[in-house]
């Protein structure tokens, strides 16, 4: 049994993010590639998103007692072997810890495009993996 209340918690800052994210829809090309501090913004939003979406992951790894992973794209693999998300999303959730990766190890060579297509394309990434263990979670 999960602690359904640390989840919840968890899961709410997760939707907080995404909420944050979607709710600045105004920015576009030109207001991100003009406005440091517009794209400050969308970085540190994403990388919150991501981050949350790991601390959501180690906590089930870590409660379940199930295998320690190898890295972080390793997460998601040790959530499918344990029927928490399906195969199809792997490769999705995966891209999360590469562009994880790029916002933390190489923060002064971000590409611009990649960040911004996250933040245009990819938030429903965040969206289902948040589904995903909130449906998981209550069949537990």
């Amino acid at each position: 049994m999960v602690d359904k209340e640390l989840l919840s918690r968890k899961l709410s800052f997760l939707q907080n993010y995404v909420s944050e994210l979607k709710q600045a829809d105004d920015i576009n090309w030109e207001k991100y590639t003009v406005d440091p501090r517009t794209r400050a913004f969308v970085e540190r939003y994403l990388h919150l998103a991501i981050e949350s979406v790991f601390d959501i992951a180690n906590n089930l790894i870590s409660f379940h007692d199930w295998r320690e992973p190898d890295s972080y794209r390793d997460i998601f693999v040790i959530l499918h072997e344990n029927k928490v998300i399906p195969k199809e999303t792997l490769h999705s959730f995966q891209e999360m810890a590469s562009f994880r990766n790029i916002l933390v190890h190489r923060y002064e060579k971000i590409d611009d495009e990649i960040v911004f297509g996250v933040f245009k394309k990819r938030l429903v990434d965040f969206e289902l993996f948040g589904s995903l263990i909130k449906n998981w979670a209550e069949k537990q």
